[in-house]
Parts: C-alpha cells; structure tokens; sequence
C-alpha cells in the first residue's frame, strides 16, 4: 500500500494562497493562449500555401475535439495520479505544439500541431480546480476562481497580439510559433521551480465535509458513479450553452457590427477586445460576491439575463453604431461576475473525492460549444442574418441561466436533507 500523504491542518497563510494562486493563473492563461495559435495566422498560412478559410477553420474543430474529450477523460487521470504531473506534461505538450507548428511543410503538420495544443489544453481545467480546492483557503477560494477566469482572458486577449505580431515583425509566422513553444516551455520552468506550491497531495479539500459524513459507501463507490448525478450534466448543459454565447461574440460580433451599423472592421474588432476587459472586471467583482451569497445560482441568473438584454438592445439595431459596440462589449460584465459563482456553484455540485473527473466533465461542454456553435453562427452571418448573431447568443446566455438554475436547486436541497 502507497503511504498516504497527511492532509495539512492549519489554513494557508495570505502569501502562499496568493503564490498558488497566481501560478494557476499564469497556467490557465498559457492555456487560453494556446486556443489561438493558429488563428492569428491564417492570413500567413493563406498567403504561402493558399489554403480555404474552410480549412483552416477544420484545425480549430480538431483542437477543440480533441481538448473536449481529452478534458472528459483527464479529470480521471488528475484523480488517479494527481494534478501537478499531469500540469507539467501539458505544458510541454503546448510547448511541442509550437515546434510542430513552426516546422510544418503542409496541412498535415498544421492537424498534427493542432491535436498536440488540444491535448496540452484537455487537463487544464481538472488541474486546475483540484490545485485550487486543495491549496487554497475556503476564505480566498472565491478570488482564485476570480483570478483563473481572467487570466483565461488574458490568455485570450494575449494571443493575436503575440503571435501576429511576430510574425509580422519577422515576416516569418513560423518564428511566432517557435516563440509561442519556448513561451509554453518558460511557463513551464517556472511552474516546476515553484512545484511545491502546485502539489495537490499536501492540502485539505476546501469546503470538504467532516469525517464520516459521506459514509463508507461513498468510499467504496464506482470511479463513473458521479455520472449518474443530474448536476452533473446541468453543469455541462451550463457550459455548453455559455460557451455557445461567448463563440458567437468572438468569431462573428465584428463582421455583425459592421454591417449592421456600417462601420469599419478595424473599429468593430474592438468588440472583442472589450467584451473580454470587461469580463474581467466582472471577474473581480464576482471574486467578491462569491464568498457572500447562499444562492450562487441568483448570481448568475441575474447577471447573464443583463447580459443576454443588452445584446438583444445591440440586435434591435435603434442605438449608435459606437453605443452599440460599447453595448455589446459591457455585456461582458455580466458574464464575468457570473463566472466566479459558476465555479463554486460546480464545486458544491462535485461529489468529495471526483473533483477532477467532475470538472473535467463539465468543462468538456465548453470545448463542445466552440465546436457546434461557430459553423452555427457563420451560416447566419452567410445568409445576412446579422442581428441573429446577437440574438442567439442572447438566447444561449438565457438557456444557460436555467440550467445555473436547476444545479442551484438541487445543490439547496441536498444541503437542507443534509441539515
């Protein structure tokens, strides 16, 4: 029999929650800033092998194919093995992604790069939770969730800069994606120098129960047991349809603005960038809000019906070209408050003990949603449909305020039958 590792008591201190806290969010924005690798590039790739945007668009659903199930599949391996290792060899995975990328002579070796940045991208979000569930305080468990959604943002919002510029700073885009390589192998050292922060087998479950109060038979249940749990599919069902609504916004707000409200594309490309800023604001304030509601599900329900109005108010057409992009990027706001309750909201769902595999779960309908919703989306914007665009994502944000709302009920209710 292994040697069990003794759970600490005393809590963290400000300094080491701080330090977790911030390598998982270099982590997850590395992650984030590994969804646009390719991307960025496509003008590049066009120009030296003159592929479709068709079929470029197919290395993006390979990336987030892979990830979905990759990310199903690895909160078992984070159960089993632990995060940390499973980190590191994520990071070098994006790291030999870069490489691959950079040294590509056709199409193959662009799939091939693609499949190695999704199966980097697949454990991250059950590494990323477990490390913070078991490193950090249950006071400040609350800022890490805040903190892990906007550097996902950042990630975001990094890449096209990083990589286009590069490339059009060297002429070369396969310089940018050898530099995106040796950036996924610097975060990679600095997570392996600062290793014992990350090590999710010396820490206590935030918010575990106490002892005896899942019984011997919890113990003893099937590793796929948490499967049968309906929150945890009203989790995925959450993901899937946020996700939806955030594709829309990503790949097709710009194109949608600028027609509807004739404006130049190099204005309405600001729409993105400031959905993101604000959602990450949203981050912070949620990160308070987090520690100090009972119902997270009325955080969420509330904040992404604003969100889902003010992109109805933008497809309705009535306001100012620059009013409606200001509109369409504030509704960002909304949905980053939401985001630090969704986390915790997930946590509370989880079974003791299948944190990995549930967020893992429940985190593949975010690669799900990305892969269904952004040839969805694109036939509207073919057809002239441009209004749908907003109106769409507006109807995602709301589906996915009742299935927040169904998790929240059941989790109530299991904490009253508890009581």
């Amino acid at each position: 029999m292994p040697k069990i590792m003794p759970m600490t008591t005393a809590a963290p201190t400000l300094r080491q929650d701080a330090r977790t806290i911030g390598l998982i969010g270099l982590a997850h924005g590395s992650s984030h800033f590994f969804h646009l690798l390719l991307p960025p590039l496509f003008p590049f790739l066009i120009a030296e092998f003159g592929y479709s945007y068709s079929e470029l668009g197919l290395l993006v659903s390979v990336f987030f194919v892979v990830s979905g199930v990759g990310q199903a599949l690895s909160g078992f391996l984070v159960d089993r093995v632990g995060a940390r290792p499973v980190l590191f060899a994520a990071l070098a995975s994006f790291a030999l992604a870069g490489l691959t990328a950079g040294s590509a002579s056709g199409y193959l070796g662009l799939v091939v790069a693609s499949v190695l940045a999704g199966l980097g991208n697949a454990p991250f979000h059950p590494v990323d939770f477990t490390i913070l569930n078991k490193r950090v305080s249950p006071a400040r468990l609350g800022h890490g969730f805040s903190v892990h959604g906007i550097s996902g943002n950042l990630g975001w919002a990094t890449a096209p800069l990083f990589m286009a510029g590069i490339a059009t700073a060297t002429g070369s885009w396969r310089m940018a994606c050898l530099s995106g390589g040796a950036l996924a192998l610097v975060v990679l050292a600095v997570m392996v120098w600062n290793r014992d922060a990350l090590d999710d087998r010396q820490g206590a479950w935030a918010h575990a129960p106490a002892k005896g109060a899942t019984g011997s038979a919890h113990a003893q249940e099937h590793p796929m047991a948490f499967l049968k749990l309906p929150a945890v599919w009203l989790c995925f069902s959450f993901f899937f349809w946020s996700t939806c609504s955030l594709s829309a916004i990503q790949s097709f707000a710009a194109p949608a603005l600028q027609r509807m409200y004739d404006m130049p594309l190099s204005l309405t490309s600001m729409v993105v960038t400031g959905y993101m800023l604000c959602s990450a604001v949203g981050m912070v304030i949620g990160g308070f809000l987090v520690g100090r509601v009972v119902r997270l599900e009325k955080t969420i329900s509330i904040c992404l019906m604003a969100s889902a109005a003010l992109l109805v108010l933008v497809g309705l057409g009535a306001l100012p070209g620059t009013v409606a992009l200001a509109v369409a990027a504030l509704a960002g706001m909304g949905v980053g408050i939401a985001g630090p309750s969704r986390d915790m909201l997930i946590k509370r769902a989880a079974p003791p003990g299948a944190t990995g595999r549930v967020y893992g779960t429940v985190y593949s309908g975010l690669d799900l949603g990305f892969s269904v919703a952004a040839p969805l989306f694109g036939v509207l914007l073919d057809r002239g449909q441009t209004a749908d665009i907003f109106y769409g994502s507006a109807l995602a944000l709301v589906l996915s305020v009742v299935s927040a709302a169904l998790v929240g009920g059941g989790v109530a209710r299991r904490q009253a039958q508890a009581a």
